[in-house]
């Protein structure tokens, strides 16, 4: 068999490869000695076929987070160095599908491919590639999308005890995505299965899944994959957010992926702090949502909107995690479990939450009309207590708690059932204008959805002027103009 020539440009050279040893293996953790060049987020290759996340170095060893793993894998496996980092494709081929943190498929979709690759734990945008948050974003909550708004490159947290509603308004949310131009990535973080197919099943029944990506590491994952949840599902809506897209990325939920966080580094053997969590948990998170913003016209124009979302005990929102993420993010809404149980749905307590920049987000003509209904609202819950002394009020004060009382019958909302921005125009000019006073119960809910059904039918749109709103409110509810 003839050999064939070497190239001219051949030279021998020597070549260093560093082989470790593997010494340990167990709750998703691989223990490797002999690779002293080792650096943190580096990808190791294990002779069995396994791969591993370097997570943690040691003069003696390093630990890291197993991202493959064969039934061969165990205590004396050859290991080895490789030059490559850990990514995620941001392509179009991942809308309508159902991922790991790893983007294996975990749907009957095949294999997702694309070129577009994003590092899982990369950088946040620089400041000089930031703009202002000025665009809104319309969640179909009637209590958001009018007093406490949110604009597109947002983070706004979702807090609240256990079965208060936080998911379901993030799933509103996604749902209302629809026919606004806004891709999704819902990123859910140790949950149950059957909580992941209630929530595939949601969105497909609303026609959600073709424009939302749901990377899933389920509750028997390993605290390493549940870990890299949420970067993946970051790295996804920042490639679409930089080639231009408004994205909306839900975290469900962080204080699960901070339990994951905390297993993770006790296992690696890293030195416990405050209720046994490393001391880098605040950083982890910020890192994260600081990936979130809206993009310059110059870098793309697109913009990435974050909501996480964490859990409190007995509403306790002074808590550690809960109260890393307030600060971290730009307001939070936060759902009340003593309304959830008077049935105040949703039950979102709007004298505890806040969104500190959607105001300046929020369009022209909601924000005229929104006005003072916050400070009304807020008011009101303040003299409501008093009428439950008895005490005897005079007509100003009686009239204050009428409209108070109207206004929570109106923000009154059904899951699943998100209202567009024009049908929140429709109901606060009608309200404003005194067009539902003395209305309650079913009087009230059959004049809500006659508006509803005739802003659908009209031709009417955020901009148009408000007198054209008005005619179409008097006429709609059989008023002389």
């Amino acid at each position: 068999m003839p050999v064939e020539a070497a190239p001219l440009d051949y030279r021998p050279a020597l070549r260093v490869i560093e082989r470790g040893r593997v010494s340990s293996v167990g709750d998703g953790i691989v223990w490797i000695e002999g690779l002293p060049s080792a650096r943190m987020d580096g990808i190791v290759k294990i002779d069995d076929g396994s791969e591993a996340l370097v997570f943690h170095l040691t003069p003696e060893r390093l630990g890291a987070i197993l991202l493959i793993s064969t039934p061969a894998l165990m205590a004396g496996c050859e290991a080895r160095l490789s030059d490559e980092a850990l990514t995620m494709p941001a392509t179009d081929a991942l809308l309508g599908r159902v991922v790991d943190p790893l983007a294996c498929p975990l749907d009957d979709g095949g294999p997702v491919e694309g070129n577009g690759h994003r590092p899982v734990d990369g950088p946040s945008p620089p400041i000089v590639a930031r703009d202002f948050v000025d665009r809104p974003l319309y969640t179909g909550s009637k209590v958001v999308d009018t007093l406490i708004p949110i604009g597109r490159g947002q983070r706004q947290l979702l807090i609240g005890d256990n079965g208060t509603g936080k998911s379901a308004l993030a799933l509103d949310a996604v749902i209302a995505q629809r026919d606004q131009g806004v891709r999704c990535v819902y990123v859910l973080i140790g949950q149950k299965r059957s909580s992941v197919v209630q929530t595939i099943d949601t969105l497909r029944a609303h026609d959600a899944l073709a424009f939302t990506t749901l990377v899933v590491a389920e509750a028997t994952a390993s605290p390493g994959i549940k870990y890299l949840a949420p970067f993946a599902g970051c790295a996804i809506a920042e490639g679409w957010m930089a080639a231009g897209h408004d994205t909306l990325v839900v975290y469900d939920d962080l204080t699960t992926h901070a339990r994951a966080y905390r297993e993770l580094s006790l296992l690696l053997r890293r030195p416990p702090g405050r209720e046994a969590y490393p001391a880098d948990i605040f950083y982890l998170h910020a890192r994260l949502l600081e990936r979130s913003t809206r993009l310059a016209a110059e870098h793309g124009g697109g913009s990435m909107t974050a909501l996480p979302i964490a859990e409190t005990e007995q509403g306790e929102i002074a808590a550690y995690i809960p109260t890393n993420l307030i600060s971290i993010t730009d307001g939070q809404i936060h759902f009340d479990a003593a309304l959830f149980a008077r049935g105040v749905l949703p039950a979102i307590d709007i004298t505890r939450s806040v969104s500190r920049i959607g105001g300046k987000a929020q369009h022209e003509a909601i924000g005229r009309e929104a006005g003072r209904m916050k400070l009304d609202y807020l008011q009101f819950l303040e003299l409501e207590v008093f009428t439950r002394f008895g005490a005897k009020l005079d007509a100003g004060m009686s009239a204050r708690i009428a409209r108070g009382r109207l206004l929570r019958a109106i923000l009154a909302q059904d899951r699943l059932d998100p209202h567009t921005p024009r049908d929140q125009l429709a109901w606060m000019i009608a309200c404003n204008e005194n067009r539902l006073d003395g209305l309650d119960g079913d009087a009230l809910h059959t004049t809500l959805t006659q508006l509803r059904d005739a802003v659908a039918a009209s031709e009417l749109t955020l901009d148009s002027p408000r007198q054209d709103w008005l005619d179409a409110v008097r006429r709609t509810l059989g008023h002389a103009p």
